[in-house]
């Protein structure tokens, strides 16, 4: 037995179908062995998913301005890299049309409409390997459940079920399309003539998107409808949910959660949703206040969770319907928490394997993520004993202290006024809109951004801000702290006593310098101060010091970018 057995929250044997196997390592293994080769794209990291779509529409601009190939086949040839990774569906169907028009079509060299056909030749393969590779996988799955089956359950308590699936899908697609449709009508009314030639393939290849997102809906919901209409595959693994917050579950054996499987993104089912209304009304009010306290709860330990990048409890699972790419599951799991009922968690997403380049990629993260966590764990600590060795040391005491915006933020401003060269190359009544819009933004973000000050006095810690200074008593923080690149210092009120600020940072390089970001130290210094009242300072702060108002400073900010849009050329 592995000595991480006692960290797994286990399910009641009574939730446990009669007969439900384990998927244990050497049938998993199975599984996995099921998997593409390692050069067909199965899943996507969140940036590849963001960029997919943009690269799509910037091909097909291309496409059809460079090449000649009307504005809808530009689109149908470029959007094969969205498809590719995300809706290989439509990849299988559509690229032999793609060929025929690359072929056909179009003004290029021969080199070009040849290697634009070994591209689309490859897509076609990629895909047809992956689709083949389902069916390993749900032979495999099959097989490991020994042909026990179970009914999907439903949430504790609740009547009718959970929201249809594919509702969000289906409204985003309709969005998409009338906005491609929209984008290509308009095209004649953009000022300069590049942006005409290639405004309406990206209109197609917008509307294009949203008919795959439409497709995505279609097809969520009809394996989500026959995952419920008769008895499905059961089998008992091991999940938890990662710092992505996605689902990532384990053969049942895996004590250590050392090769995750499959992610899959997950909701719980709601057992409150299906409350009668003819229920006690003093009852239902004390319910109402306990569960809503309740999940404030567990909403701030997500955030914190997502924050620190920490992954949450493993836990024992009866996973229902058959895992392979694309699939959709139910699961009926232990709670977070021990002692609490089951939960019933139902897929919003595709089950994603994990390959292996996948595996050893997240694993080598975790491993420089915990070195380079270790190394600043040791920085904070050293600037938390300087604060007590300076109090200490000191014959006369600190009547207060500051802290202030310095060159991490002004690096952050820096940054955003980099793209102002973008913008001065704009033209039409558009530029004006939007320049406005940024400064009245600007007005709002900036004079907090480069003029923000802490003050700890002996009463507590004093923000300034738009309006005024703020304040929090000592013995009323909860926490402060860096989580990532925001510092964040949070009161027993939560949301009402709330001051953070952010800043980009890159850990790799402050491990590699061995330098300790600005938001780390403060937060460090602030927490020893807290924890310690011998070293906080001993007077008070007059109104000076607390910090002004920064509203003055905004309203110039507001002055200037107005003047510089309307007024320079």
């Amino acid at each position: 037995m592995s000595t991480h057995s006692a960290e797994v929250l286990r399910l009641p044997e009574a939730a446990i179908p009669e007969g439900c196997r384990p998927w244990d390592a050497e049938r998993a293994g199975r599984w996995t062995r099921g998997l593409p080769p390692r050069w067909v794209p199965v899943r996507a990291r969140t940036s590849v998913f963001v960029a997919l779509p943009v690269v799509a529409a910037a091909g097909a601009g291309l496409l059809h301005r460079s090449a000649g190939l009307p504005a809808w086949a530009a689109a149908l040839v470029a959007l094969h890299v969205v498809w590719l990774v995300l809706r290989p569906e439509a990849a299988l169907v559509l690229v032999p049309f793609a060929v025929a028009v690359v072929t056909t079509l179009g003004d290029f060299a021969s080199p070009v409409r040849l290697g634009l056909t070994a591209a689309l030749v490859g897509v076609w393969a990629a895909v047809g390997l992956r689709l083949a590779a389902r069916n390993r996988q749900r032979a495999a799955g099959l097989e490991a459940a020994g042909g026990v089956t179970a009914g999907v359950p439903r949430a504790p308590g609740a009547g009718g079920g959970r929201a249809q699936r594919g509702a969000f899908l289906l409204w985003s697609g309709l969005v998409t399309v009338v906005a491609g449709g929209a984008l290509y009508a308009t095209a004649g009314f953009w000022d300069l003539a590049e942006d005409r030639q290639v405004v309406p393939a990206a209109g197609w290849c917008l509307a294009g998107l949203g008919v795959t997102v439409l497709l995505s809906a279609a097809s969520a919901r009809r394996r989500a409808v026959g995952l419920r209409r008769a008895p499905v595959p059961v089998l008992r693994v091991l999940l938890r949910e990662n710092a992505d917050v996605e689902t990532e579950v384990f053969a049942a054996d895996d004590l250590a959660a050392l090769r995750p499987l499959f992610t899959v993104s997950t909701i719980e089912l709601d057992s409150r949703a299906d409350d009668t209304a003819d229920e006690d009304e003093d009852e239902d009010e004390g319910e109402s206040e306990s569960d809503g306290d309740s999940d404030d709860e567990r909403l701030r330990e997500l955030i914190s969770r997502i924050d620190d990048e920490r992954a949450g409890p493993l836990r024992e699972a009866v996973l229902y319907g058959t895992p392979y790419d694309g699939a959709e599951v139910v699961f009926l799991a232990a709670a977070d928490k021990a002692g609490e009922p089951p939960v019933v968690e139902a897929s919003v997403g595709p089950v994603r394997p994990v390959t292996v380049l996948a595996h050893r990629w997240r694993a080598r993260s975790e491993r420089g993520r915990a070195l380079r966590e270790a190394r600043q764990e040791e920085l904070r600590g050293a600037a938390a004993a300087a604060v007590v060795a300076e109090r200490s040391g000191r014959k006369a005491a600190v009547g207060v202290r500051r802290w202030r915006a310095g060159w991490a933020d002004w690096f952050a401003v820096a940054l955003v006024l980099l793209f102002l060269p973008l913008y001065w190359e704009e033209s039409g009544w558009w530029r004006y809109g939007y320049g406005l819009v940024a400064t009245l933004i600007a007005a709002l973000l900036l004079p907090r951004r480069i003029a923000w000050r802490i003050t700890a006095d002996h009463e507590g810690l004093w923000f300034n801000g738009l309006s005024g200074t703020r304040h929090l008593a000592w013995d009323r923080i909860r926490v402060a702290e860096c989580e990532g690149a925001r510092l964040r210092i949070l009161g027993t009120r939560a949301s009402s006593e709330e001051w953070r600020v952010a800043s980009p940072r890159w850990p790799w390089l402050e491990s590699r310098l061995g330098v300790l970001h600005p938001y780390e130290r403060t937060a460090a210094e602030i927490t020893a101060m807290w924890r310690d009242p011998a070293t906080r300072p001993t007077g008070p702060a007059d109104e000076r010091q607390r910090g002004r108002a920064l509203w003055p400073l905004g309203i110039v900010v507001g002055i200037v970018g107005a003047a510089a849009v309307l007024l320079l050329p």
